[in-house]
């Protein structure tokens, strides 16, 4: 029988997210995905083998956008200034990088995103009856996630 010791799954809230070389605290990250657009075609010298007409399939663009949810606090104005820098038509794309660390803080995993910048960023959401944070959000459109 094989030994489990090596196995062990790990807490998702113990985690580190670094813009180039600046770590920020965030609440939630999700989106740590990536998809690939099927391309559909039908060859044009072939007849169909059969009586039904199949398509042929070849990976397209792969996309993925990555959101961060952190709280809001005074003076922390980094992912606003971020977002704000795209206005101007000067995209600063970043590296940024999400960890996933074991009960010690060590790197488990390592999520690397590569030329990063931000599509979307969302304010806190308000309610007078509520006692909730609050959590602001930015989407990032990247040119694709490597895992280490």
């Amino acid at each position: 029988m094989a030994d489990d010791s090596s196995r062990h799954s790990y807490n998702g809230f113990n985690f580190l997210v670094t813009f180039d070389a600046v770590t920020l605290s965030f609440q939630e990250v999700t989106g740590l995905d990536m998809e690939t657009e099927p391309i559909e075609y039908r060859q044009g010298e072939k007849p169909p083998v059969t009586s039904t007409f199949a398509t042929i399939k070849m990976p397209g663009i792969r996309r993925g956008h990555v959101i961060l949810k952190k709280g809001v606090f005074r003076g922390e104005r980094s992912l606003l200034s971020w977002f704000d820098d795209s206005k101007t038509n000067t995209i600063k794309r970043k590296a940024v990088t999400i960890t996933l660390l074991d009960e010690q803080g060590e790197p488990v995993m390592v999520w690397k995103m590569s030329n990063a910048w931000p599509v979307k960023i969302e304010g806190p959401g308000f309610k007078a009856s509520g006692n909730e944070v609050a959590i602001e959000s930015i989407e990032l459109a990247h040119e694709g996630v490597t895992i280490e």
